[in-house]
């Protein structure tokens, strides 16, 4: 598909705020060494499209890091942290390797397809959420959980997961975290050690 079909065929610029942003972290690599400043600046121009990469953002990417343009649309397809379709206000991204599977990440997606009405990959007819089947995301220890935007929602089950659904549908913010109070990743009967106070001096 072109990207003119795809709709993202319009040039694309970082704004001022945003190309002090990218040269800052454009400087953090020796010199011969800037493309690898490729997945901070996707990121950027990401958040700078309204969370999508239309193809003139990656190419003003590779511009800048006087990368080929194909390397920079290799990086941008593989990993799914960026879309290179406009997706809904919300997205949804469900974790389902095995340690959330194992605690219960089927139940979560199904509540989430039947709550939203749409299956993976899909966006809503109003443009509020799409629902994306993501790998691990780094938070197994409070697993299942997904996460939605930048917030983590943990320790997820049916119930919980319609209700963080329901607040984002009305224009509310759910509180991200583990959504059963443990704090951090402490074991969930609760703290097991250093529960008294040293008595020396």
């Amino acid at each position: 598909m072109s990207a003119r079909e795809r709709g993202d065929a319009t040039p694309f610029a970082f704004s001022d705020e945003n190309r002090a942003v990218a040269d800052k972290i454009i400087a953090r690599y020796p010199e011969g060494r800037q493309a690898s400043a490729v997945i901070p600046l996707l990121d950027l121009a990401q958040r700078q499209s309204g969370g999508w990469l239309p193809q003139g953002a990656m190419d003003a990417v590779a511009e800048l890091l006087a990368m080929p343009t194909i390397r920079v649309y290799e990086v941008a397809s593989f990993y799914t942290m960026f879309r290179l379709r406009k997706p809904g206000k919300h997205v949804v991204e469900v974790c389902t390797t095995t340690p959330c599977w194992l605690r219960g990440s089927d139940a979560v997606l199904k509540t989430c397809r039947e709550t939203l009405g749409i299956d993976v990959g899909e966006t809503d007819a109003a443009g509020d959420f799409t629902l994306m089947e993501v790998e691990c995301l780094g938070a197994c220890v409070n697993a299942p959980m997904m996460q939605i935007g930048d917030d983590y929602y943990e320790d997820l089950d049916a119930e919980s997961t319609r209700r963080v659904l329901e607040a984002l549908r009305k224009g509310e913010t759910p509180t991200a975290g583990s959504q059963i109070g443990r704090k951090s990743s402490e074991p969930v009967t609760g703290s097991t050690t250093l529960l008294a106070k040293s008595e020396s001096a």
